[in-house]
């Protein structure tokens, strides 16, 4: 028969296992995840993310956020125009952080994570570490190293690799330039400039784990992650500052055709205008040569001196031919009622056929998408390859 003190030492190492655990999960952080919605400025259309730690040892729940910069700060402009823009994570009271998207009327939800306790105790250990100015600084790029993918990493890390383990071998078909103009379309400047300035490089299916650079990309798969127990990953899901904007733009599909009836209008309009009416097709050729040239320049820039990947090896290059800005004299001579050169009409010449070859690189499958831009530019090109006979 066991004694009584047997017991009582049993009763005391009890005891002390319940205090030491309950000391333990007290202990524990709660994770959650910030999804800011999009704004009005154009660097807030694609959303905003940020990992708040409410750790019971802190006066208040911390915002880790990934997306501080500075414009002011000096060589800024110049990085930023070479694709080495540099952006830093700053640790701050998650009510601070609010009170911007509280002001301009973006809404913001949270997801609060059931994660173990070790590892909401890791990443609340490196999210600190990385927040120390040393460390805190890193190479942004829009695509594959920004504010969002940073949330997914330090989560996907703190799980072991879960995440990513869930997420890579999955996708929704979408690409990098369908999620840039689909964002960047309540701005026409911006929606012309990606979908224009966007390379080859764009248009390759993402998987899911990719598609996280949009943060309510990433805010809708973690809905669908389980965590290390077979539970689901969102514990609770809340509003936390109601949107007061107009809604994120949906997918819409593209289609092609109302572009090639403009381009088709367009080619007979300067074939008329060229037999017709030279001085007024010189007045409107001149700021049309003069813009797709300086497109055209932009675009091989990008490709030959900047590290801005996604826009290498641009077909549009070929549409938009930077050889246009050796029409602009032939344009001002057409003005002056004069006729333009031989070497002007053998540009527009060589201008055509950089756009037919544009035409035969979509051929193959996994082509840059542009073929709303080849059936407005292929046919107006034409239009101008080949010499009109005055009336």
């Amino acid at each position: 028969m066991r004694t009584p003190e047997f017991f009582r030492r049993l009763l005391i190492a009890t005891l002390l296992w319940l205090c030491a655990t309950t000391a333990a999960f007290a202990a524990t952080p709660r994770i959650g995840v910030l999804t800011m919605q999009p704004g009005e400025v154009f660097f807030e259309r694609f959303g905003h993310n940020a990992i708040v730690v409410d750790d019971p040892g802190a006066p208040t729940p911390i915002s880790y956020n990934f997306g501080f910069f500075d414009l002011g700060e000096a060589g800024f402009i110049g990085r930023f125009v070479k694709g080495e823009m540099q952006y830093k994570l700053v640790a701050l009271p998650v009510m601070d952080d609010l009170a911007y998207y509280q002001d301009v009327g973006r809404g913001v939800s949270i997801q609060w994570l059931d994660i173990t306790p070790a590892q909401a105790r890791a990443l609340a250990d490196a999210l600190a570490d990385n927040a120390r100015p040393e460390h805190a600084r890193y190479r942004y790029d829009y695509f594959t190293d920004n504010c969002s993918t940073r949330v997914r990493d330090a989560l996907d890390r703190a799980m072991g690799g879960a995440l990513r383990k869930q997420l890579e071998g999955r996708s929704a078909g979408d690409t990098f330039r369908s999620e840039s103009v689909r964002l960047a379309s309540p701005a026409l400047w911006m929606w012309l400039g990606f979908d224009i300035g966007l390379g080859p490089y764009a248009d390759r299916p993402l998987s899911r784990w990719e598609d996280a650079f949009i943060p309510m990309r990433l805010a809708a798969s973690l809905r669908e992650i389980r965590n290390s127990e077979g539970r689901p990953l969102v514990q609770r899901e809340a509003v936390v500052v109601p949107h007061r904007l107009p809604p994120e733009p949906q997918d819409a599909p593209r289609v092609w055709w109302p572009w090639l009836i403009a381009g088709l209008a367009l080619a007979f309009g300067v074939r008329w205008l060229q037999s017709h009416r030279p001085r007024t097709f010189g007045a409107l050729a001149l700021p049309a040569w003069t813009l797709l040239g300086l497109l055209g320049a932009l675009m091989a820039f990008l490709w030959c001196c900047t590290a801005h990947v996604a826009g290498w090896a641009n077909h549009n290059l070929l549409l938009f031919s930077p050889l246009c800005l050796l029409l602009v004299p032939g344009a001002i001579a057409l003005l002056r009622g004069r006729a333009p050169s031989r070497f002007h009409a053998g540009v527009r010449a060589v201008v055509a056929a950089g756009a037919i070859l544009a035409l035969f690189l979509q051929l193959p499958a996994g082509a840059q998408v542009q073929a709303a831009w080849l059936a407005l530019l292929v046919p107006l090109h034409l239009a101008l390859a080949f010499p009109v006979r005055r009336a």
